[in-house]
């Protein structure tokens, strides 16, 4: 049998720096990752993407905002429900083109994804994701009192927006995302981290207002489908010690316990590679066999051994 991968894809890899975000450039993008995860379905892997949506739900809660006045606005579970069927209808796309420039026929499909979170998570307390475009100090003061939005300061560019970041409990679209991988499916599931959703005690489902780191999220569905792979495509070839600094250090393989020392030592900042460690570390520690970090113009090499950081369970 195939053996099983899960990569997640950064939402910031289809949005360049520099770029607006086009549909176009979104494409020229989607296509250059699509072609390495195509070179790895040939070498006989069934593989489940996973994706991040910062960029565009942004975009889609500017869009929502400023035509409030027209038509209905959407909640933030609205916007990472409606960017999954975006960036899934483009990576969809891009994948069927690269495949078949292969001689690849694989059908590929998108899963929207609602992942459950705890309503008493401590997050719900402490917001400090932002989301959004920035505002005046005049409009920020007017949208916290008047819609009772948590609003931080960031000191160049105005004032943002913060939503909670809970830990993600259950994947719950898990069982059809297994049956469809099992078909020999390519997958594209759990959209920017999953549709943020609180179970009720009468079983009904509530949408949070919220978002969920997409590397915890497919950690967690990674452990879930016991895939034999759990890559995190990231802009950088690997993971640094004292990264950017005359003392960098690249790590190339690493136990697990490794990593978690390096992480602990304050190696990984918090918005850059900290949640990508800390997520390969949980898959690991929660039973995952190879996880690795790289970007995809090294994907192919990193698959041979010959590239990105390898974190096993011992070495």
């Amino acid at each position: 049998m195939s053996k099983k991968a899960l990569i997640a894809v950064g939402g910031n890899s289809l949005i360049r720096a520099g770029e607006r975000g086009t549909i176009d450039e979104q494409l020229v993008n989607a296509h250059a990752t699509s072609k390495a995860i195509a070179e790895m379905i040939k070498s006989g892997w069934n593989v489940v993407v996973t994706h991040g949506n910062g960029p565009q739900a942004g975009a889609a809660l500017l869009r929502s905002e400023r035509a409030a006045g027209e038509v209905y606005t959407h909640t933030l579970d609205m916007c990472v429900a409606t960017t999954q069927s975006e960036i899934g209808y483009i990576m969809q796309r891009a994948l069927e083109f690269e495949l078949k420039q292969l001689d690849l026929h694989h059908l590929v499909t998108i899963v929207p994804t609602m992942v459950e979170v705890d309503k008493n998570d401590p997050a719900f307390q402490n917001p400090t994701k932002p989301i959004g475009p920035f505002y005046t100090k005049e409009v920020a003061e007017q949208k916290k009192k008047t819609l009772n939005w948590d609003i931080v300061e960031d000191a160049s560019r105005g004032y943002r927006r913060v939503v909670a970041s809970p830990q993600p409990k259950e994947v719950l679209q898990l069982e059809v995302i297994n049956k469809i991988i099992d078909m020999g499916i390519v997958t594209v599931a759990l959209g920017g981290g999953g549709i943020p959703v609180i179970k009720n005690e009468d079983g009904t489902i509530t949408g949070s207002e919220a978002v969920i780191d997409k590397d915890r999220s497919s950690a967690l569905l990674a452990n879930s489908m016991n895939v034999d792979l759990f890559i995190i495509s990231t802009d950088a070839d690997k993971v640094y010690l004292n990264f950017k600094k005359p003392n960098q250090i690249g790590l190339d393989k690493v136990s697990v316990d490794e990593l978690e020392k390096y992480y602990n030592e304050g190696h990984f900042p918090a918005g850059s590679m900290g949640p990508k460690v800390e997520s390969v570390i949980n898959y690991i520690k929660n039973g995952g066999k190879h996880a690795i970090i790289t970007s995809y113009e090294y994907l192919s090499s990193a698959l041979e051994g010959n590239a990105g950081t390898h974190i096993l369970p011992t070495i």
